[in-house]
């Protein structure tokens, strides 16, 4: 699941995946495909999640990192480009 909030002049786009997802991050266009650089913490709510601000418009490509190398995408992003999930925020 993705959720967007806007703010003065950006969007919040927090990526949240279950919590039996173990030791993910996501990567992407926005931290320069960095594995790690964006770890999905562990939340009070059963999930966890990784929050990046970025502009309004923004084409954003990414996936998740699971543990032994595992790369997926996320669910809930019917848009894809090859591999990799899309999202305009």
């Amino acid at each position: 699941m993705i959720r967007l909030s806007p703010t003065a002049g950006s969007v919040k786009v927090t990526f949240v995946l279950p919590l039996d997802q173990d030791g993910c991050s996501v990567v992407g266009d926005f931290n320069g495909w960095q594995p790690g650089q964006h770890q999905m913490r562990r939340r009070s709510n059963g999930t966890r999640s990784a929050s990046v601000s970025l502009p309004p418009g923004t084409r954003v490509r990414f996936r998740y990192l699971g543990t032994n190398a595992h790369w997926f995408n996320d669910p809930d992003v019917p848009e894809l480009d090859g591999r990799d999930s899309i999202l305009v925020v």
